[in-house]
């Protein structure tokens, strides 16, 4: 993929993805990009790096524009190696470019990297880089979602370099959010945008509002946000800050998931009358087997839903794996502002929707009880009793819901 200017010199340097499907253990099934940025100013500065797979796609981008060995300064908002880990290769070509970084990212790089001979300045929030006629402005947003994170903001071209926030996993040769909606669509946009905070940018929600707010306060005029993954918002980059204020506040469709595993596919037949009695209350929901589904889309599809009922049959006592996997990953998400509920099939003892509803009271999550248990394959009787639980569920959702817009 060639350079793209999107703003004045100022250029993407990146490299497309096409192939990833794993990034650690979050499914990618459209790829992604390692954006970087390079300002071609007085002082030439590079923003980011990216993998180290990639170094030789991002080097010869800029050499599309200038001579490497001009960069003066090299600004790293993030250390995680899928934007740092070239950071050597970059380095031998300019050992006396001087590194932009938070203290806790030089700490970072110097775990990775032997660093004794490059020239490093410790920046945090409010600090500034004049690079000829742009200014650049750091400011911290530790733990968004590493220690060491922050964001970079070029005054003068309105343009802020958000590192992992704002970002998608999508591999495109759309560089812009109105590109790319107009070559595929706004809700596959807005999918992504949703899967990518819901496993990765979950758990800090109230530092989002707080960082926000921040930035906002600060009077900074933005028109353009570029991160390190997925496309650059040029068109609604007031639109994408206000879905994350929505995301960060815990906003959720009117609708249920249904997340279930099955054994010999007792709690599978749950899922039916369950499935039937929530539409019946007027809700939508969506069915998803977990064994069947990477855990990335269950998460989202989670967190799309403002309710959610997880069956599982009892194994030896307790959760079935699949579903105790999926609720420990969940847990460290630490989700809010959702309802819950649990049913399931067992044999000679149960076991395992008590196993579900300690896991959302330990997360601290609105529950209904009780669940819905049956003994071995469910009977007719057992199918309207799944039935009217999934009734009565919906109804708790639908009031929960109401009061909590």
């Amino acid at each position: 993929m060639n350079t793209v200017e999107i703003k004045p010199d100022i250029f993407w340097v990146g490299a497309i993805d096409w192939a990833v499907r794993d990034f650690h253990g979050y499914v990618t099934p459209d790829g992604t990009t390692y954006n970087n940025y390079l300002i071609l100013d007085k002082q030439v500065t590079l923003v980011d790096t990216v993998k180290s797979d990639f170094s030789g796609h991002t080097l010869k981008n800029i050499r599309n524009i200038t001579d490497p060995s001009k960069i003066v300064n090299l600004v790293i908002n993030h250390i995680e190696p899928d934007h740092a880990s070239s950071i050597d290769s970059i380095m031998s070509l300019v050992p006396n470019a001087t590194i932009y970084i938070t203290s806790k990212g030089k700490k970072g790089l110097d775990r990775h990297f032997d660093t004794s001979q490059w020239n490093f300045k410790i920046v945090k929030t409010g600090d500034t880089l004049n690079t000829g006629k742009y200014n650049l402005l750091f400011l911290e947003t530790p733990m968004l979602h590493w220690p060491d994170s922050m964001m970079t903001y070029v005054k003068e071209a309105r343009l802020l370099i958000s590192q992992d926030a704002f970002g998608q996993h999508i591999a495109t040769s759309a560089r812009f959010d109105d590109e790319f909606i107009e070559c595929s669509s706004r809700s596959e946009l807005d999918d992504s945008v949703v899967d990518y905070y819901a496993n990765i940018l979950m758990p800090f929600g109230q530092l989002i509002k707080s960082k926000i707010a921040e930035v906002q306060a600060l009077g900074l005029e933005i028109d353009m946000i570029a991160p390190d993954h997925g496309i650059i918002w040029r068109k609604e980059a007031g639109s994408i800050i206000q879905r994350y204020v929505d995301l960060a506040s815990g906003k959720a469709n009117l609708s249920v998931s249904i997340i279930y595993d099955t054994m010999w596919h007792s709690t599978e037949r749950m899922t039916i009358p369950i499935m039937q009695g929530i539409k019946d209350e007027g809700i939508e929901c969506k069915v998803i087997k977990l064994r069947a589904t990477p855990m990335s889309i269950a998460i989202k599809e989670f967190w799309k839903s403002r309710g959610c009922l997880i069956g599982s049959p009892t194994l030896n006592n307790i959760l079935f794996p699949s579903i105790a996997e999926f609720l420990t990953h969940l847990r460290g998400l630490r989700p809010k502002n959702r309802i819950m509920g649990a049913f399931g099939s067992y044999g000679w003892g149960g076991g395992a929707v008590k196993d579900a509803y300690e896991e959302f009271k330990r997360m601290k999550l609105e529950v209904v009880e009780p669940g819905m248990q049956v003994l071995y394959k469910p009977s007719s009787d057992d199918e309207s009793n799944c039935y009217e639980f999934a009734r009565s569920f919906a109804k708790k959702v639908k009031e929960y819901h109401h009061n909590f817009n």
